[in-house]
């Protein structure tokens, strides 16, 4: 019987151990404050550059994912809450991008009627 309760022990004391380090690695996990931080000031850029006029869907899509991931934040899951503040960076971004293309395009279109009008006034033919 010493043998059996040796073996019991050795048993239990790799199991407490297994536990110790399963809680571990568990609660080394840092929260995602990095990654909230930064899809607010996306989700910020974005807006500066006008993405609720260019860009709605994805601006939108940025603003749901980050209320995602502060939700999920609050209520400890720093797995989705992670998950969701990188997607809403990355839809913030895509926003900014379509925003500022199309604030390029509006000024291109305005700059070429510009150069139609002068080449009118000069009697330039195109």
């Amino acid at each position: 019987m010493p043998a059996s309760i040796a073996q019991f022990r050795s048993l239990l004391q790799a199991l407490a151990l297994g536990f110790v380090l399963v809680l571990t690695a568990c609660a080394s996990t840092p929260p995602p404050t990095a990654e909230l931080s930064a899809a607010q000031q996306a989700v910020a850029r974005a807006v500066d550059a006008d993405a609720d006029q260019y860009a709605r869907a994805e601006l939108e899509q940025a603003q749901v994912l980050l209320s995602q991931a502060q939700s999920a934040m609050s209520s400890g899951n720093q797995r989705d809450a992670r998950t969701a503040a990188v997607a809403a960076a990355a839809s913030a971004d895509l926003a900014r991008a379509r925003s500022r293309e199309a604030a390029a395009n509006t000024e291109l279109a305005q700059r070429r009627a510009q150069i139609s009008r002068l080449r009118e006034q000069l009697g330039m033919e195109q």
